[in-house]
């Protein structure tokens, strides 16, 4: 079977249930979604360490934290909310607000959450009334299909049609772009280059690309507590989140105490030049990531790299003084490290932090710990998020 009609053929079936759920009542479509979620819920240890295994990326303990947690968090949000037929009289407008279904979602998943995504995706979709199709990264298919597979018996249990849910087993580039090009609207989360092919497909498409989460530290926080934070952040799942954040921008007069903070948490700090040098060209060959320190330990990337480091380092902090495209150490970093640079003023501090952004990662996230609500506010209009 060529690809494009391999394609159509899952889309097929994919409209052929949608239309049939389409005249499930909003009871038992949010059966179908909190089955599909429960099962999750229920096998989140096996997913994890397939994915783990898998992938060789992340930290096992949080992917069952992730299966786990963001399967309730999902529920939670759904639970309740209507989605099928009028679910809103707007009556100053004198407008009914009717919920319809969109018909077959495409979304393309990355290897660095080959179960969380798929499940996140599914259940919204579903939710909505929609069938759909999901294209898991060629390094984490197993995962992919075992996470797909088990929605699909959750949705059997509940007298639910199975091909409301659908996996492409073997994926490919080509299988990816045809999924997205062909189906009623697609979801793609991952790298610039399939976001880019979901927004140039020609269909309602939802991009989730590369982050950078700048953080901005105010002279008024707490910089213990800031600093447990962003050390349970930047580490969490060794760091391939898109929300971890990568970036923090501290007081020159409250620098070094932030050092020896997160110094506590787990890090080893990276200050000298030459060392500085040795990570940015060990983690950025040529400008990009490095593939094999994604997901991994910091102790794996000093090794990777060139550097010593103890045994029992979280993550490595390392010291920079430029922003934006002058800084590749100042992207976004899928892996336990972490830049740190001073600013003697707020608005500098956003101007470094926007910098940043709008080099990489805009329109995605930030963070500021800052008890003074005029900088909260500066800060707010001016980070492109």
């Amino acid at each position: 079977m060529e690809a494009k009609e391999y394609v159509l053929d899952l889309i097929q079936k994919g409209r052929a249930a949608q239309q049939e759920f389409e005249q499930f009542s909003q009871e038992d479509v949010d059966k179908a979604v909190r089955a599909i979620g429960k099962i999750i819920y229920d096998n989140g240890e096996m997913l994890a360490k397939m994915a783990v295994e898998e992938t060789r990326m992340g930290v096992y303990e949080d992917k069952i934290k992730k299966n786990k947690g963001k399967s309730k968090a999902v529920w939670n949000k759904l639970k309740g909310v209507k989605s099928r037929g009028i679910i809103e009289y707007v009556e100053e407008e004198g407008i009914v607000k009717v919920a319809k279904p969109i018909g077959v979602i495409g979304a393309v998943s990355p290897t660095t959450n080959p179960t969380m995504t798929p499940m996140q995706n599914a259940m919204i979709a579903l939710k909505g009334g929609n069938a759909i199709i999901v294209g898991p990264h060629p390094r984490a298919k197993k995962t992919g299909v075992e996470t797909v597979n088990l929605m699909r018996e959750a949705l059997k249990s509940v007298g639910a049609p199975e091909d409301l849910i659908q996996i492409i087993p073997e994926p490919t580039v080509e299988l990816s772009g045809l999924l997205m090009s062909e189906c009623d609207a697609c979801i793609s989360t991952g790298g610039p280059g399939m976001v880019k092919t979901a927004y140039k497909s020609g269909k309602p498409a939802f991009g989730v690309g590369a982050g950078n989460v700048q953080t901005l530290v105010d002279t008024d926080a707490d910089i213990a507590a800031v600093a447990k934070k962003v050390a349970t952040s930047r580490t969490y799942d060794n760091g391939v989140l898109c929300t971890c954040e990568q970036c923090v921008h501290i007081p020159a007069s409250k620098h070094d105490e932030m050092v020896e903070e997160l110094v506590k948490q787990g890090a080893y700090y990276i200050n000298k030049p030459e060392d500085v040098e040795t990570l940015r060209k060990g983690l950025f060959p040529n400008g990009v990531i490095n593939k094999d320190a994604v997901g991994a330990s910091a102790t794996f990337i000093a090794e990777l790299v060139g550097l010593e480091v103890p045994v029992d380092t979280r993550f490595l902090l390392v010291e920079i003084e430029k922003s934006g495209a002058e800084e590749c150490l100042a992207k976004e970093k899928l892996c336990p490290v972490l830049a740190i640079n001073s600013y003697d003023t707020w608005e500098e501090a956003v101007d470094k932090a926007v910098t940043n952004l709008k080099n990489e990662g805009a329109g995605h996230s930030a963070v500021v710990h800052s008890n003074t609500k005029e900088h909260v506010e500066y800060a707010a209009e001016l980070l492109p998020v």
